[in-house]
C-alpha cells in the first residue's frame, strides 16, 4: 500500500503490515470537521481492503488526540445546514466509526492529552486503547444542547450502559484511570517511553497471531454478543472452530506448534 497524502490527516504503512494513521490538525486539537470525517473514512477503507496490513495504529498528533467535533463546524451545521444536511454529515459520521469499527485488523488507539465526544467515541470503536496517564476524557454533547447518539453504540459496547447514561447525561471530565477501570481504555502509562513500550509490545502480539484467525476472532465478539446460550450457539461456535482448524492458518498453526517452528505468518 503506497502511503496517500489527505489535508487533515497522515496515513503511513510500512513493509512490514503496520499502517499509522494520524489525526493532524493539532492547531484545534484534531477536532472533526467534513473533512476529517470524509478522510478519515477513506483511509480507513484502504486499510480494510489491504490483506498485507495486519494492523492499524490511530493516533493524534500534538497535544490532544482529539477534541471531538469542530465547534466553527458545528456552528456552521446548526445555523445553516437543514435538519435533511445535519442528518447527512450524521451519517457520514456513523459510517465512519463503522469502518473502524469493522476493520478485520487489529485497531490500537494511543490516545493523550484528550479525547472529547467524538474523540472519545473513536477510542472505544478500537479494539485496544493505551492512554498517558494525564488523559482526559470526557462525553460533552448535553453541555452544548446535544446527544452523543453517533458515537453511543461503541461507547455502551465499550462501557456498559449504566456507566455509559451517567457519564452522558453528567458529562463529567474523568481521567486515564477512572477510563482503564470501566473499559474504556485496557492500558494506563506514564509517559512516551511508556506509550512506546506498550506499542511495541500490542504489536509484537499481533505480529505473532495469524491475520485471518484476529479478523474472525473479531467477527466472533460481534456475533456472539447478545445471543441467548443454548444448543443452537453452540452449534454455530462449533462450526466456526471447525472451519478455523480446516483452514490453511489453522493447519499451518496447529503444525507450527508440533514442530517447534515460527509460524509462517510470524515476523
Amino acid at each position: 500500500m503506497t502511503n496517500t497524502v489527505y489535508e487533515t490527516i497522515r496515513l503511513e504503512a510500512t513493509q512490514e503490515g503496520l499502517a499509522v494513521v494520524t489525526l493532524n490538525r493539532p492547531d484545534v486539537h484534531n477536532a472533526f470537521n467534513a473533512l476529517v470525517i470524509e478522510e478519515l473514512t477513506d483511509a480507513f477503507d484502504t486499510i480494510a481492503d489491504q490483506e498485507t496490513i495486519r494492523m492499524m495504529i490511530l493516533r493524534g498528533n500534538g497535544k490532544s488526540f482529539s477534541a471531538g467535533a469542530d465547534l466553527n463546524w458545528m456552528k456552521q451545521a446548526a445555523e445553516l445546514h437543514t435538519k435533511e444536511d445535519n442528518e447527512h454529515d450524521a451519517q457520514k459520521l456513523a459510517a465512519m466509526l463503522l469502518s473502524l469499527y469493522e476493520m478485520p485488523q487489529m485497531t490500537l488507539a494511543l490516545v493523550q492529552g484528550a479525547a472529547m465526544g467524538g474523540g472519545a467515541g473513536l477510542v472505544a470503536a478500537c479494539d485496544v486503547a493505551v492512554a498517558m496517564k494525564d488523559t482526559k476524557f470526557r462525553f460533552s454533547e448535553v453541555s452544548l444542547g446535544l446527544s452523543p447518539a453517533t458515537i453511543s453504540p461503541y461507547v455502551i459496547d465499550a462501557i456498559g450502559p449504566r456507566r455509559a447514561r451517567a457519564l452522558f447525561v453528567t458529562a463529567t471530565v474523568f481521567d486515564a484511570d477512572y477510563a482503564e477501570r470501566m473499559g474504556l481504555i485496557h492500558y494506563v502509562v506514564d509517559d512516551q517511553a511508556g506509550m512506546t513500550a506498550m506499542e511495541e509490545h500490542l504489536a509484537n502480539l499481533v505480529f505473532a497471531a495469524a491475520p485471518g484467525a484476529i479478523a474472525d476472532s473479531k467477527r466472533l465478539v460481534r456475533d456472539i454478543t447478545g445471543e441467548i446460550i443454548d444448543k443452537d450457539l453452540g452449534h454455530e461456535t462449533a462450526r466456526r472452530i471447525a472451519a478455523r482448524r480446516a483452514s490453511d492458518e489453522g493447519k499451518e498453526g496447529i503444525a507450527a506448534f508440533l514442530e517447534k517452528r515460527p509460524p509462517s505468518w510470524g515476523r
